[in-house]
């Protein structure tokens, strides 16, 4: 009866160790999955990110000479009473605390800064949508843009946006989602969409241009592209951002595997020998008794 305990015991400890051997192929494959789209995710987003900042720092010099003027109707500043934010997240789990971070930070933002104001939300990813929608006001969810992440998919979820602001349904739009930094950190940024930011600190702009095309022209065009740029390279870093977390959480997860495994076996292998220890002594037990 004690043999058979026994055996039970070693060949649950041996599914066991088959069981963490498949995990550990899947997480092993998807960490390699993850680290190769990562490579593309990442020159993407490094390669636009000082084109986009350039154009955000033009469009606040040109914002700030235009006051007043036709066209800045993306530049009034408003008394905020209605708030859209907009929050950027991912349609798939296995990445740490990649999602849980960005939904912390969008509920603590609210509750630190709109308390008694009206606001509404629009999710970009599965993951935000599904909590988010439990607590907040959810206007639109955009989850398939990341089938096809192009910048002209983009541009259409941005003038959607836009259009909300224009038609002064929101005084205040912003993002959250997260920053790319690298492979093995995501950093948390909440950044102001609309109205456009003024020129911060004491940098001098130089006014004086003399303007080809028109001014009117220049805001109709370069405001716009300027925003779906700014919403575009949000996207495009979370998305880098996603991979790296995902890569990550992966990789400690291969890593808790080998070593549980690694117990397992020293379990089971002192199981065995402690099962083989007890037979040879019974046995000798037995051969003992019958001499006497």
């Amino acid at each position: 009866m004690t043999n058979k305990i026994r055996m039970a015991n070693l060949k649950e400890i041996r599914n066991r160790i088959a069981s963490i051997g498949s995990t550990m192929q899947i997480t092993s494959a998807m960490k390699m999955v993850s680290a190769a789209k990562l490579k593309k995710a990442q020159d993407a987003i490094t390669q636009m990110r000082p084109y986009a900042e350039k154009l955000t720092e033009l469009l606040q010099s040109l914002s700030a000479s235009l006051e007043g003027e036709i066209g800045g109707v993306y530049s009034q500043q408003k008394e905020v009473s209605k708030v859209l934010i907009v929050v950027i997240t991912s349609n798939r789990g296995l990445c740490g605390g990649f999602n849980s971070s960005v939904i912390k930070a969008t509920a603590k933002h609210i509750e630190d800064n709109y308390k008694g104001k009206e606001v509404a939300l629009l999710t970009i990813g599965k993951k935000g949508f599904d909590i988010l929608s439990k607590s907040f006001k959810v206007i639109e969810k955009d989850n398939e843009i990341f089938d096809d992440l192009t910048f002209d998919n983009v541009a259409i979820i941005a003038e959607k946006i836009m259009s909300l602001f224009a038609e002064g349904r929101f005084d205040k739009v912003e993002l959250v989602y997260n920053h790319f930094k690298n492979a093995a950190t995501q950093i948390t940024t909440i950044e102001q969409f609309l109205p456009i930011e003024p020129v911060k600190g004491t940098v001098k702009v130089n006014t004086d241009y003399i303007f080809e095309p028109s001014k009117a022209e220049i805001v109709l065009e370069l405001i716009p592209k300027s925003l779906k740029t700014q919403l575009y390279k949000a996207i495009r870093d979370s998305f880098a951002a996603e991979h790296g977390a995902r890569m990550t959480a992966m990789h400690k997860a291969t890593d808790n595997a080998t070593e549980l495994r690694n117990d397992l076996k020293l379990t089971y292998n002192k199981a065995r020998q402690a099962a083989i220890t007890n037979e040879i002594l019974e046995i000798v037990g037995g051969a003992e008794a019958l001499n006497n």
